[in-house]
């Protein structure tokens, strides 16, 4: 059937499977099935590093690109500078909305000890506790890499961040089309990464099949009741980034509530099949135009610039994964931790939009988990359950797309009225 195409689909198949022959071999096959799944469970491991090697080098180019081409975007006009401010300023409420409100669920809905230990034996990730956090000081020089090389090397992402947005708003100001060359370079490198990851990805079931065998091997069919609480945890995420969306769109952006669902209704429909910010573009422009009253010239620049560089829910849903992980390890993240996470949320979200589903999971969620001092074992699982959150990313994207697009010619539309009142 059609939808067994789908690399998602395969990929939750692969894991179910997995949990399943796993969980079979240790009530049924005693050592010798033990050691097998074992050995095929390795597999597992050298597909996650194969993962893992390209993370620091994609993020670093995807970031560089990504802060260019909001700098540039800035520098065409006064319209795309304010709808730049409103993205930054979404961005950071999505993600400190997502660190209050996923934190308060799962202290009132906490993980299961023990399917948690079990989910953990099963990815084989370590359990240690996360390294010492350091003070403000330290933390506030740590921003700024000695070394960059060194820093990459040693996962030390958040002062890989600092060091990739500085390059990036760095090369926009070198002078006669030198920034161009190097720009180049970098594109050139994300693209190369995502290729790699690409051909990771062909095998993504086979790998996932691996890992889960792992997991139902040393957890059982119990980390299935793990992985529903993520799904639904993760997509909560998601929900109430739409509905801040939502509110926005008629506090801010003055539409009436009647006119609003008329308005969106369709583009929900068609973010809810296709999952693509990108595909709801058309419908995103026409609706806004027609029944919001945009006018052309504002929904024409706004809603590409949006779809460009803008992810509403990104922080939100990749921070929610992060923070599932470390309350599956039972870890607590300091302060100073999390204002690094968000950071880094906030980046990622920039740089890793246009990539494909699979690649902006990995290159998104990995750097956050690094940045709280989490291991990244449990992602590939994560990455088999996404499908569901990843409706709900998409439905809170294109709600804010349109929110800052109405807000944004509210504002543009207020002083034309006041001075044509005064003529």
């Amino acid at each position: 059937m059609k939808f067994l195409k789908s690399l998602s689909v395969q990929v939750l198949i692969a894991l179910a499977l997995g949990v399943a022959v796993g969980a079979a071999a240790a009530a049924y096959g005693g050592g010798p099935a033990t050691r097998v799944v074992e050995g095929v469970e390795a597999l597992g491991g050298l597909w996650l590093n194969a993962l893992r090697m390209t993370v620091v080098p994609l993020i670093f180019a995807v970031l560089v690109s990504g802060i260019a081409q909001v700098s540039d975007a800035a520098a065409t006009g006064r319209l795309a500078v304010r709808a730049v401010v409103w993205f930054l300023a979404l961005l950071l409420l999505s993600a400190v909305t997502s660190v209050l409100l996923v934190n308060g669920v799962l202290a009132a809905w906490p993980v299961s000890e023990a399917a948690s230990a079990a989910l953990r034996a099963g990815a084989q990730a370590p359990a240690a506790d996360i390294a010492t956090a350091p003070d403000f000081v330290a933390w506030v020089k740590s921003l700024a890499p000695s070394n960059p090389i060194k820093a990459a090397a040693e996962d030390a992402i958040l002062p890989v961040v600092v060091f990739a947005i500085f390059v990036g708003f760095a090369i926009t100001r070198l002078p006669g089309g030198k920034g161009r060359v190097l720009l180049d370079v970098f594109d050139a490198l994300g693209e190369a990464m995502i290729v790699i990851v690409r051909w990771v990805l062909v095998v993504a079931p086979l790998g996932v099949f691996a890992l889960g065998l792992g997991v139902g091997l040393r957890a059982g069919v119990g980390a299935a009741g793990v992985l529903g609480q993520y799904i639904i945890v993760a997509s909560m995420a998601g929900l109430v980034i739409a509905i801040i969306g939502y509110v926005l769109a008629i506090a801010v952006g003055r539409v009436p509530v009647g006119r609003w669902a008329q308005a969106t209704s369709p583009v929900l429909a068609a973010a809810f099949a296709t999952q693509s910010s990108l595909a709801c573009l058309p419908a995103m422009i026409e609706r806004s135009r027609d029944e919001l009253g945009v006018p052309e010239r504002i929904a024409n620049v706004v809603l590409p610039l949006a779809v460009a560089v803008f992810r509403f829910t990104s922080p939100a849903v990749n921070l929610a994964a992060c923070i599932f992980v470390a309350h599956v390890y039972g870890l607590q993240p300091t302060a100073l931790q999390y204002t690094g996470a968000v950071f880094v949320a906030l980046a990622v979200s920039v740089g890793s939009v246009g990539l494909p589903g699979q690649v902006s999971f990995i290159v998104s969620v990995a750097p956050i988990c690094i940045a709280l001092g989490l291991p990244i074992d449990l992602l590939p699982i994560l990455l088999a359950v996404e499908v569901a959150p990843d409706i709900f990313r998409t439905l809170g994207n294109v709600t804010g797309d349109m929110a800052v697009t109405a807000i944004l010619a509210k504002d543009e539309l207020e002083p034309d009225a006041a001075e044509a009142s005064q003529a």
